[in-house]
């Protein structure tokens, strides 16, 4: 049996929540969710089921705080989100994408093995991505290059991108 905690860190995206899974067999703490306030799809606060565990998640946030700060350009985290399995490949296909790089969403289908006239189903799978930041759909712009529904806010995305090197938007 496992159990969900869950802690807050500070960002310059605002306070965000990160929940993970405690596997029985008393491992780390798989990742399963990182969200933004008002980010859409996503709880805004912890399920009534969740355990504070700020110790559980020290790694992920420690993580994150080298991220926002320029100094990590990939994490090393046991992860847990919880999708259908073309979501988990979407997704999947969302770590191939380099720190300082985009795709557009026709590119990312094309790296998930999916058809490229997936791209609407491919956008909703983005949309649906559970660890913002860490799986980086913030790195997937629409093709023509325009920045393009972020479930966190476009704002932040760009904030992302730039802290990123200003990665090239075609």
């Amino acid at each position: 049996m496992s159990t969900t905690v869950h802690t807050f860190m500070e960002s310059p995206l605002g306070r965000l929540l990160l929940s993970g899974v405690l596997p029985g067999d008393g491992g780390p703490a798989g990742l399963a969710t990182v969200t933004a306030p008002g980010q859409k799809y996503a709880l805004a606060e912890p399920a009534d089921d969740w355990v504070y565990d700020p110790e559980a998640l020290a790694v992920p946030v420690a993580q994150l705080t080298e991220y926002f700060a320029g100094e990590r350009t990939a994490f090393d985290l046991p992860l847990a989100p919880v999708g259908t399995e073309f979501r988990r490949r979407i997704w999947a296909a969302l770590d191939e994408i380099p720190y300082g790089g985009t795709v557009t969403y026709g590119q990312l289908a094309d790296l998930a093995g999916e058809s490229p006239r997936a791209v609407r189903a491919v956008g909703g799978a983005v949309g649906a991505n559970p660890l913002l930041i860490v799986r980086p759909c913030h790195r997937v712009l629409g093709a023509n290059g325009a920045l393009t529904g972020f479930a966190a806010g476009v704002d932040r995305k760009r904030w992302l991108l730039d802290l990123e090197g200003g990665t090239s938007l075609f």
